[in-house]
């Protein structure tokens, strides 16, 4: 791997091959980014520029990257926090560090060339705007969904969660289901929970599940951030997954679980002729597995009478 100076200052990460294992130099938070990158394309779920990911630096991650943050001087404008002429203040994220997905930009591409179509930026000490640090060589902004992605960390930092990561996907199975089912947390819940029994153990809260909204627009952020107070894993109807972890394992695993069930679930009722497939997890069995696991369960997702807990 080389790191090399651009005419701004900024160290550009590039590889002679993508599949380079050295990665000398290379902050090893932007090679756990890259990685998911590779992975999420390999699953078939990113698309042209489909999809998108955000990592939350910690202040070691902040030491590790700053020799390659541009000049301050050369550093871009402060932008505020905004989405189709919303403004929003994060204060929780006030002087955070954030890797991010370009707007525009192949996911496929970020392993070989991350310097080019994923870059650095910083909040402000208010949590109202932010600024490029490094990457986006070339010119370019985030993902178009990135005020999403903003909200998404605040609502899981309100809710105690020291959330890192925050993923978007275009997975298939998950977007063709929901062309079948409509948008209620509970169906999706019990649905994919009954499907395969490691469902109730990656989601015990069960899904979030958004209806179909403008991608990137202020009322997809909105409900998108109501749902990850309480949700680690939300539905776009028609259009993807989004996905949060204090990992980038743990939000890859998430969506994975989801996509790969939604696929059973598919496969399993068209091999039955349509029908609702005969076997499926019970109640009983979700509660035995959250018991044998020390997980809460969602009761309200429940059907074997008892009563939901609040």
């Amino acid at each position: 791997m080389d790191a090399d100076a651009n005419a701004s200052g900024a160290r550009v990460f590039a590889y002679g091959t993508a599949a380079d294992e050295a990665r000398e130099g290379l902050p090893a938070c932007l090679a756990g980014f890259m990685r998911l990158c590779a992975d999420g394309f390999a699953q078939g779920w990113h698309e042209a520029n489909g999809g998108n990911l955000s990592y939350r630096m910690t202040p070691r991650d902040v030491d590790d990257f700053a020799p390659a943050f541009l000049p301050e001087g050369a550093r871009g404008p402060w932008r505020p926090i905004a989405t189709r002429g919303v403004t929003y203040a994060l204060p929780r994220l006030a002087g955070s560090h954030l890797i991010v997905t370009g707007s525009g930009r192949f996911l496929r591409n970020v392993p070989t060339d991350p310097s080019a179509n994923a870059g650095v930026i910083q909040i402000d000490p208010a949590g109202a705007a932010w600024r490029l640090v490094w990457g986006l060589v070339g010119g370019g902004s985030p993902s178009s969904e990135l005020v999403t992605h903003l909200r998404g960390y605040d609502a899981r930092l309100a809710a105690g969660d020291d959330c890192r990561v925050v993923y978007h996907a275009h997975c298939p199975n998950v977007v063709a289901l929901s062309t079948l089912i409509r948008p209620d947390a509970r169906t999706w819940t019990r649905m994919l929970w009954r499907s395969m029994t490691e469902c109730v153990i990656v989601f015990p809260e069960g899904l979030g599940v958004a209806p179909w909204m403008v991608p990137g627009s202020p009322e997809l952020a909105d409900a998108t951030r109501d749902l990850l107070r309480t949700h680690r894993v939300v539905v776009w109807s028609l259009h993807g997954i989004i996905a949060v972890g204090t990992s980038f394992d743990e939000a890859f695993g998430a969506v994975h679980t989801v996509e790969k069930t939604a696929g059973l679930y598919l496969a399993a009722r068209a091999a039955n002729g349509g029908a609702e497939p005969p076997r499926m997890v019970t109640d009983a069995q979700l509660r035995a597995v959250c018991d044998r696991y020390a997980l809460t369960i969602n009761e309200d997702m429940l059907d074997d009478g008892r009563l939901a807990t609040r």
